[in-house]
Order: C-alpha cells, then structure tokens, then sequence
C-alpha cells in the first residue's frame, strides 16, 4: 500500500550530508511506490513560536503568517514523516526546532505517523547525536499513536557531500525502500 511519505530536511546546506541521505531515502521510497515530498526547510520561513497561544482560540491557526501553516498541513495528511537535522552542539539545528516548536499550534492533530530520523556530525563518536535524537523522540512522543520506525546516523561527515561515501547513504536508500 502506497504511502504518503513527508521529509522534512533541515540542513541548512542544499546538498549538505543530512540533506543528501533524504534525497536517498525519497529514492527509495519512491521506487517502493510511495507518493513522498521533500520540505527544505531553510528555504521556508518559518519564525520562531512566540508563545502567544493565538492558535488556541483559533482552530489551530497561528498569529505568524509565515509557511508553517502549510508545513503543518502536510504533517497532518503525511502518514510518514521523515525529519532530518545535522547534530549543532550536540542537538537539532534552528531550522528544525523552529518546525518543533510551531507545531504546537496543531500538535493533537498531527497522530499515527510513523516517523524515521536522519542526523548527521562531524564527530563520529558513540554518543554525540545522542541528544538530538531525544529532542526528535521528544517531540514524537508528545503525538499520539506516533511511531518511530528507523534512524538513520551519518557520522564523521563534515564538508558537504562526505557522506557520499560512507555507508549511511545506502542505509537511507534501503530503509526508504522499506517504507
């Protein structure tokens, strides 16, 4: 059965190595015949949540009018969601935490997903994407009936593309087939 795949890549680098691992991964899943859609999101903009809680007494709508409306759509009707950060001194970077946080106006809507992970570091040690992998758990576990179905680690990459020849790409490109 055909899935509605959402990728969510948060590299600020077109063609960075978290960046490329979900083009792998949108390659197979796209063989696999599912319907998948890449978000860059540094090319969106997406301000950060100002707490106000507008979206309270507003079906969900924010008080920013900015593409987070859209993106929060696409979370809904997605039944995956891929989200893909490098590891910033030892967490997610401001693109993706941005998408996190602002999700809040429309959390309780956003259930059932299964949801992979994609992360990448210079370092290559056991635990440096340790945290970042909590922050995405974090957010996870806060929707109802999510799922966490892989994660996917680039380790010891740091110049763009490096992660063209290491392992983590046929990973991707495997764990996307599975979908």
């Amino acid at each position: 059965m055909s899935k509605k795949v959402l990728i969510l890549s948060g590299s600020p680098r077109k063609g960075g190595n978290s960046d490329l691992l979900c083009d792998e991964f949108m390659k197979g899943a796209l063989e696999s015949g599912n319907q998948v859609e890449k978000i860059f999101l540094r090319s969106k903009k997406v301000a950060p949540c100002n707490a106000c809680y507008y979206c309270k007494n507003h079906d969900g709508q924010c008080a920013i009018k900015d593409d987070m409306g859209e993106i929060l759509d696409k979370m809904q009707a997605a039944d995956v969601i891929v989200m893909a950060s490098p590891v910033y001194f030892y967490s997610i970077d401001a693109q993706m935490k941005a998408v996190i946080d602002r999700s809040v106006a429309r959390w309780t809507d956003i259930h059932d997903k299964e949801f992979y992970y994609i992360m990448t570091a210079a370092e290559d040690g056991d635990t440096v994407m340790d945290c970042t992998l909590e922050c995405f758990r974090g957010f996870a576990v806060c929707l109802d009936g999510a799922k966490e179905m892989g994660v996917i680690y680039g380790k010891g990459v740091y110049e763009a593309g490096s992660i063209r020849e290491m392992p983590a790409m046929q990973e991707a490109y495997e764990i996307g087939k599975r979908v």
